[in-house]
């Protein structure tokens, strides 16, 4: 009687301890290219912006520095302690000046409760970074996918 008690036991703190630590997706996913106002970027140029920037929805998006490109969503059940967030850039095969390619990005958030949204974006601020084709943007916590979206850079 004990070990079927106490199996129960374990198993529904498991349960509950998997169910509170879930970061879920809510509403819609906004998606394309980041609205800017600055021309005639120059390498290694960077513009700060605001988090309520605008975004043009498209999946095609211009090589040309400057052009910001990524997903905005909302998530719920977010708890600072949990698994962080793994965004995961799949690129075309960006070569850096080192002469390396790079098939995949990949960068650990932790998660800001407070954050009305999260942003998932790639500014292209360095000549080599524009690589024309397939762009695949996921974001992960843990194994399990919450969001992802495909651009083609033209």
């Amino acid at each position: 009687m004990f070990p079927r008690r106490f199996s129960a036991l374990c198993g529904l703190l498991l349960v509950s301890g998997l169910a509170s630590a879930e970061v879920r997706l809510e509403g819609p996913v906004e998606y394309g290219l980041f609205e800017t106002r600055h021309q005639n970027f120059q390498p290694g140029e960077r513009v700060l912006t605001q988090s309520n920037q605008t975004i043009e929805q498209t999946d095609e998006i211009p090589a040309r520095l400057g052009s910001k490109f990524g997903m905005r969503y909302r998530l719920q059940g977010k708890v600072a302690e949990d698994t962080p967030l793994t965004l995961l850039y799949l690129t075309p095969g960006v070569r850096t000046p080192d002469g390396k390619r790079h098939d995949k990005f990949e960068v650990v958030q932790k998660l800001v409760p407070g954050a009305a949204q999260d942003v998932m974006a790639y500014e292209f601020t360095e000549n080599h970074e524009m690589v024309p084709g397939q762009w695949h943007f996921m974001v992960f916590q843990g194994d399990r996918l919450l969001a992802e979206q495909r651009f083609t850079v033209r």
